[in-house]
């Protein structure tokens, strides 16, 4: 009952943790880090193996959920990088909100004229962390359901959660944003809805294993295609499909942003691979060739709207929306060693974007909120531990060795002109080069950001600000080395992932 465990005791402890804040206020956030990092050392001990390699063991646990099939939870070398990150992610957030969700909870008395108390203060500092932990569960039901109704009902719980920490602590007018957003990924659940009630009616099953394909009618299988990857690429902000993101992660709470950007988002390309790859092969087959043509055109769009942004959330957002296009170009390989890539890049955006907005955080705390790009400049010396953070960041999402976007970023390429080449195909060869000549767009908004923030003369009203308090740099620093570790051993990620993906595409090159 290990990943029941881990599933499940954020959420029956999440009121605790609301009655707990009451009277702890932002400590609460103490007990929120150790619920996370139980649920932590419980998937990462499942994922031990005997033989001598990290995190290659399987585990499948099983229990009666009639008429519907079976209840599951399923860990493997897919679903692995998935809840790892998820919960590394969630466990290191939990520490770094208690000093920045203070701040932003006064700051929004400010805003509004409220009247602050410690007793306000202490409510919304409950309010906050009880549905944290109740998102960081939906999230990780997610990736290790085993059933197609289980599956829709983890990902609408990321959803409800998420809507009220970007309508209760969010920027702006998070009112109409968190509203947008709700809207937008629902509209996407309910195709992927339509989709998966379709799969498991004609294909026999709701559990995964014993769904048949080829119990689904010529006739309708190009329609369920297109209902499943509607609601997921939009999950995964497709060029398109992508309108709430920028709105959503701009505005939210910055630890929010740090677990909407890297994480959520990229549980889309779980789902896809999950239920196209292991399900509904074929089905793939039919399509694939417009999901790499759709992940090229994200890669370029979110990359060059990046540059227009002088908002530095915005930008990270819009970077998000880039990334995932290099998520989905992998998916459409139709090589093991691409959609390893695109598993492998789920984890250094994980780290990397974290890292990212992580720092964007301290920079708007540190700096009284200014969020301009053109109004913030030589800030390495006065904020090193976030400009270091940055930079590790951004050196992520380009891909530059010994980070894990490196690793990821080779996988992807080596895998589209890999699956060209055996395929001898012209075309694929051709958007193989395309898709690496427009690479250097992400290393172009990185490196002007990071000169426009850290380097430059530093405007007078930044003199006497420093680095934000320990409970926001050790963070920053975890996951900084994180980030190295990864990008130095990745057979982490690798050793479980690899051969399951062989198997898998032996029948699909």
């Amino acid at each position: 009952m290990l990943l029941l465990q881990a599933v499940f005791l954020p959420i029956i402890l999440a009121p605790v943790v609301y009655l707990v804040g009451l009277r702890m206020g932002k400590n609460v956030g103490w007990l929120a880090f150790l619920i996370m990092l139980y649920s932590t050392g419980l998937v990462l001990y499942s994922g031990m193996s005997n033989n001598g390699s990290l995190f290659t063991n399987t585990r499948l646990e099983t229990y009666s959920w009639n008429p519907i099939g079976n209840f599951g939870l399923y860990l493997d070398g897919l679903s692995f990088p998935f809840a790892a990150i998820i919960l590394i992610l969630s466990t290191t957030l939990a520490v770094y909100s208690m000093p920045y969700m203070e701040h932003r909870v006064k700051e929004e008395f400010h805003e509004t004229n409220k009247k602050f108390s410690a007793d306000a203060l202490n409510r919304k500092m409950a309010l906050y962390y009880s549905l944290y932990v109740i998102y960081a569960a939906g999230m990780l039901g997610t990736v290790l359901a085993t059933n197609l109704i289980q599956f829709y009902i983890f990902f609408e719980l990321m959803l409800i959660p998420s809507f009220f920490l970007i309508s209760e602590f969010g920027y702006g007018e998070r009112a109409k944003i968190s509203v947008m957003y709700f809207l937008w990924t629902h509209v996407g659940a309910v195709s992927l809805l339509a989709g998966i009630l379709t799969v498991g009616y004609f294909g026999g099953s709701f559990n995964f294993v014993e769904i048949a394909e080829s119990g689904l009618p010529n006739s309708i299988r190009i329609w369920v295609a297109i209902a499943i990857s509607f609601g997921l690429l939009m999950k995964l902000a497709a060029a398109g499909l992508h309108v709430w993101l920028p709105y959503a992660h701009a505005e939210s709470p910055t630890p929010i942003s740090a677990l909407l950007s890297p994480a959520m988002i990229g549980i889309g390309a779980y789902a896809f691979l999950r239920i196209f790859v292991f399900i509904l092969p074929s089905v793939y087959q039919s399509i694939v060739v417009v999901i790499t043509l759709w992940g090229l055109l994200t890669m370029i769009y979110g990359g060059l709207m990046a540059y227009a942004q002088d908002d530095i959330k915005r930008l990270l957002a819009y970077s998000s929306v880039s990334q995932m296009g290099y998520i989905i170009f992998g998916m459409g390989s139709l090589y093991y060693l691409g959609v390893t890539g695109s598993v492998f890049h789920y984890v250094s955006h994980g780290t990397g974007k974290a890292l990212l907005f992580m720092a964007a955080g301290s920079i708007i705390m540190q700096t009284g909120g200014v969020r301009s790009i053109r109004k913030l400049g030589g800030l390495g010396s006065k904020l090193p531990i976030t400009g270091i953070a940055a930079m590790i960041g951004f050196l992520a999402i380009v891909g530059v060795p010994p980070t894990n976007g490196f690793q990821s970023e080779w996988m992807i390429f080596a895998g589209a002109f890999g699956g060209a080449l055996e395929s001898g195909s012209t075309s694929k060869l051709i958007i193989a080069a395309l898709a690496l000549a427009v690479t250097p767009i992400t290393a172009g908004y990185a490196l002007l950001t990071m000169r426009k923030v850290f380097f430059g003369k530093l405007p007078k009203d930044f003199e006497n600000i420093k680095d934000p308090s320990l409970l926001m740099t050790i963070p920053l620093l975890f996951l900084c080395a994180l980030t190295l570790l990864i990008g130095i051993f990745p057979s982490v990620i690798t050793d479980g992932l690899i051969p399951l993906l062989q198997s898998a595409f032996g029948g699909m090159k």
